[in-house]
């Protein structure tokens, strides 16, 4: 039986580009340009890249990018949208918990709940954290972001998407944030590139920071920063606060 994550994406690639999420593009790769320190000699690996926003805009900017994402159609339109744009990039269908790299990449990004934070167990989640591990070098540098589990312990998760929902784009209902398990159970409710209706039960997990710095840690991580992040302004002056919904993580080896 197909998990929510995989169904989600099976028809739903060009609605997906016009999500309001996805709009900071430009303003996350200047962050992560910063990072590294605008070293073009690095290798990227975008994991949960989707329709490829980040890898295109880094490989624009003179990177060397390779992405990957569970999804067939987000990787069809991920290569669409380069060969749009003119450049080249090795779009891989792969699944973040199995990763077939090891030791190859200076930089691992994860933007956007590339993954981590879906899955529907905490192992399989430690597995994905654990596969962009070892797919870095001995010195690499690991971005991602998850949902801060900050946010719910003082605001309603059902009221946050209310008050960010759009016309036309998707919608979550039926919010329950289970402070047990610190996972929320909702509906998403899409209209995909045919325009049908769809109606997923989603579960999705939520990390305290001091949970990701115990996991990164275990992983062999040296340094780990966490801040708030901000859709296409992340920046290291955002302190992480409980009215961040989803937090910014730089790990270095």
């Amino acid at each position: 039986m197909k998990q929510w994550y995989e169904s989600l994406f099976e028809n739903y690639a060009h609605k997906y580009d016009k999500e309001c999420f996805v709009q900071g593009t430009a303003g996350e790769c200047d962050f992560i340009e910063q990072e590294i320190e605008q070293d073009r000699s690095l290798k990227i690996l975008d994991i949960g890249c989707g329709t490829g926003r980040h890898a295109i805009e880094l490989t624009k900017r003179g990177y060397n990018v390779t992405g990957v994402d569970l999804s067939k159609n987000q990787i069809k339109r991920a290569r669409e949208k380069a060969q749009e744009a003119g450049v080249t990039i090795d779009f891989q269908i792969q699944d973040a918990r199995d990763l077939s790299f090891d030791g190859e990449f200076d930089l691992a990004i994860m933007l956007c709940e590339g993954g981590f934070s879906l899955m529907e167990t905490d192992e399989m989640n430690f597995e994905i954290l654990k596969n962009a591990t070892k797919a870095l070098k001995s010195k690499g540098k690991f971005i991602f972001t998850t949902l801060n589990g900050l946010f719910p312990l003082f605001h309603s998760v059902n009221e946050f998407y209310e008050s960010a929902q759009k016309e036309g784009q998707s919608q979550c209902k039926e919010c329950s944030f289970d402070l047990l398990t610190f996972r929320d159970h909702n509906t998403t409710v899409i209209e995909d590139d045919s325009g049908n209706k769809r109606e997923l039960k989603s579960n999705e997990r939520y990390y305290v920071p001091s949970e990701i710095k115990w996991l990164l840690k275990t992983l062999g991580y040296k340094r780990i920063d966490i801040f708030g992040a901000k859709l296409g302004v992340y920046s290291r002056n955002d302190k992480l606060t409980t009215e961040d919904f989803e937090m910014l993580v730089v790990a270095e080896k």
